[in-house]
């Protein structure tokens, strides 16, 4: 009996069938054969600065993320669309992203690390968010942000890892989730109006705990 059924075994592991082997699918395969869209919007005073910067942005999207990108001098936007050869769908809200960061101001050699790493954000807020200020104590706060020459804002970039754009009441900063938490309290304690060094020192000792951390 025992032996009967250790062949009734033997025979159904050698029925299962192998498993099956896809393989991945491309852009145009996931969309039903469709083609995607994004657009961005260039704001009026980022049309100068794009038409110089337009290789820069090209290159690496058409050539690298293999996405079709062209200016609607029209409409005043940028379109981009996945082709039959883009690797992955989600290579054209990458490049999106990349474009709007270049819109906020940032320079393409730092909104390209958009293109090549997945944890990073580019993240917004404004200067009433935290504090409202009117006349002269909105441009000293303003002024404070940026330091003489632009050293507080520098040393805030170096030291947190990101990026940071002073657009008028707008800030725009670009890093990874944590890095820009950081930056974003450094900047939020010299909008309420903490001096430059104590800033410095609290974001000394933050920098150095993350350090640790990983």
């Amino acid at each position: 009996m025992a032996t009967i059924e250790a062949n009734s075994m033997e025979e159904d592991k050698a029925v299962v069938p192998p498993k099956p082997r896809f393989e991945p699918l491309k852009a145009h395969e996931m969309s039903e054969g469709g083609v995607q869209f994004r657009k961005v919007n260039v704001p009026a005073h980022r049309f100068s600065p794009l038409k110089k910067a337009w290789m820069e942005i090209y290159t690496p999207v058409y050539e690298q993320m293999k996405i079709d990108i062209r200016m609607n001098l029209k409409m005043r936007k940028v379109e981009m669309k996945t082709r039959p050869d883009t690797p992955d769908v989600g290579n054209l809200q990458k490049c999106a992203d990349f474009v709007h960061a270049f819109m906020l101001g940032f320079d393409p050699m730092d909104a390209i690390a958009l293109l090549r790493l997945d944890d990073l954000y580019v993240e917004t807020f404004e200067i009433k968010d935290v504090k409202t200020l009117r006349g002269e104590h909105l441009s000293r706060a303003i002024g404070r942000l940026s330091g003489k020459g632009g050293k507080t804002k520098f040393a805030i970039e170096n030291s947190t890892r990101t990026r940071i754009v002073i657009a008028d009441t707008k800030i725009h900063m670009l890093g990874s989730f944590l890095n820009i938490k950081v930056a974003r309290d450094s900047l939020c304690s010299l909008i309420l109006g903490s001096p430059a060094g104590k800033v410095y020192s609290k974001l000394r000792a933050v920098s150095a705990r993350l350090a640790e951390k990983f």
